[in-house]
């Protein structure tokens, strides 16, 4: 099996095995930190590890819900797994959440999929070929203003008052989801999405591959590009958007020094 339909074929179990454990009642509590983590993320995670690792076990290992090993940094190839991202829409029994793998070599994601199983929406992309949603391939939007985009990100962000220029009106929405919603960039869904709040390698590296093989644009606040299973899983911020909007955006919050 190639690596590929091994993430899939992982997604898919760990999509049920979520769904089953919500409608059975999850039991909920707080990590250090104050994030909310359900027993179903655990159920997940532990999934997802005997699969994958049982399948390829000289690749390294980087989830959410598992505690760092450091000598992931000493393979070349790692999964990259956030279990349920999302999990304050999967507790609310909304439908924004999903399960993101992504397999990384050297640095960059060579294979990723973002399954949303309360929405039978599975997005997946390779280093060849297109970006895809449920098989079809997708492709950003063609919208090149801010007046009037789509919007993914934070409304009182984009309304503070300490903007130098204020921000056209656009229609902003909130997903959980960070890795959905880089993948409803992707599809031309929404136009753009925007965090100027860090987030982890595992939020990131599965739908990074969506979006540039679906022809969107992703990086940090600043323009850089991502890279993948360093020592601190960390980037500062997000900037996701079509061709068109990204350098729109990047003039607007380039400036910003996020502590």
């Amino acid at each position: 099996m190639n690596d590929l339909d091994l993430i899939l074929e992982a997604a898919q179990q760990a999509g049920e095995l979520a769904l089953t454990a919500r409608e059975s009642g999850l039991k909920i509590w707080s990590k250090p930190g104050g994030s909310p983590v359900t027993d179903a993320d655990l159920a997940v995670d532990t999934l997802l590890k005997l699969e994958l690792k049982s399948a390829r076990p000289d690749y390294g290992w980087l989830s959410e819900e598992t505690a760092d090993d450091p000598t992931r940094l000493a393979t070349r190839r790692q999964f990259v797994v956030d279990p349920i991202d999302g999990t304050v829409a999967f507790m609310k029994n909304k439908p924004w959440f999903a399960v993101s793998i992504a397999i990384v070599e050297d640095g960059q994601p060579i294979a990723g999929v973002v399954h949303a199983p309360a929405l039978s929406e599975t997005y997946a992309a390779t280093l060849e070929g297109p970006a895809t949603l449920n098989g079809a391939p997708i492709a950003p939007s063609a919208t090149d203003q801010l007046l009037g985009a789509a919007m993914l990100g934070d409304a009182k962000m984009f309304a503070h008052p300490a903007w130098h220029e204020p921000w056209p009106e656009m229609r902003i929405e909130s997903r959980n989801s960070i890795a959905y919603r880089m993948c409803l960039v992707a599809s031309g869904a929404f136009d753009a999405a925007v965090a100027l709040s860090p987030k982890s390698e595992w939020d990131l590296a599965a739908a990074d591959l969506i979006v540039r093989r679906a022809g969107a644009t992703l990086s940090d606040h600043k323009g850089h590009a991502f890279a993948y299973n360093r020592p601190v899983p960390l980037v500062p911020s997000l900037v996701c958007a079509n061709q068109a909007l990204a350098p729109l955006i990047l003039n607007r919050v380039g400036h910003i020094e996020l502590p």
